[in-house]
């Protein structure tokens, strides 16, 4: 069995969606801090089968849990403090996200405008619709 140390303080990202470890990573551009980041993949899991699982060293400041959300809301993001859980957070779909998805509209302001941010917002909570906030252009969530 793998053993990774444990983590004094800091917070791990738990129930990932085995595979998307490496997604989250590039996108919440965890290769860029100055901590301890451990990625564990394919971990056996009980409830999910197979899991990723993430571990990060410092405070939870140094991740959006919006982007995390977006790439999936099923992640429980679990505090850690001297060692032992101190909170679970649970994520849900953010009502707006910034530079996450790209719109895809030839004719959207985004296009032309290279420096204007791509901002969507959630149109349908259930069907994980999001819309471009310039020119509505759909996005639908996979």
């Amino acid at each position: 069995m793998l053993n990774v140390g444990q983590l004094n303080e800091g917070f791990v990202l738990d129930h990932i969606e085995a595979g998307k470890s490496m997604q989250i990573y590039d996108n919440l551009g965890l290769g860029k801090l100055d901590c301890q980041v451990a990625i564990i993949k394919n971990a056996r899991s009980n409830k999910m089968g197979k899991k990723d699982i993430i571990k990060i060293e410092g405070g939870l400041d140094l991740v959006d849990l919006d982007v995390l959300g977006f790439i999936d809301h099923n992640i429980t993001v679990n505090i850690i403090k001297n060692g032992e859980i101190v909170e679970k957070k649970r994520l849900s779909l953010p009502k707006r996200i910034t530079n996450v998805i790209k719109c895809k509209n030839p004719r959207c302001i985004t296009s032309i405008e290279q420096e204007l941010d791509h901002v969507f917002t959630l149109t349908d909570e259930d069907n994980q619709v999001y819309r471009c906030l310039y020119c509505e252009e759909k996005y639908i969530k996979q």
